[in-house]
């Protein structure tokens, strides 16, 4: 069976602290201990020179044992809990999955 990919690209909305975003970043590492099925967690900076982030300064790639962990993730009530807090601190999010 395929593993997923879910990435998460993300522009803060201007004023949020650098303690704001490194506490989201925490509690999106929470879910991995919580929610079943997730394989791996990584997020960080953008830290590319290349100028082609549209804007975009963070990112987080979640790894899923299959699309049916995923689709058990989107509306977990713990994923939701965190994206009623997160949502008010970004501007913009780009997420994208795919199969591995």
């Amino acid at each position: 069976m395929a593993k997923v990919k879910h990435i998460g690209l993300i522009k803060f909305k201007e004023g949020t602290s650098e303690e704001q975003i490194d506490g989201m970043f925490d509690q999106l590492l929470d879910l991995t201990e919580t929610i079943e099925g997730i394989e791996d967690y990584v997020a960080g900076p953008n830290i590319s020179s290349e100028g082609l982030n549209q804007g975009l300064t963070h990112g987080f790639i979640m790894t899923f044992t299959d699309a049916a962990a995923l689709n058990a993730y989107l509306p977990h009530p713990e994923h939701q809990r965190v994206k009623e807090l997160v949502l008010p601190l970004v501007e913009s999010v780009v997420v994208f999955d795919f199969e591995v």
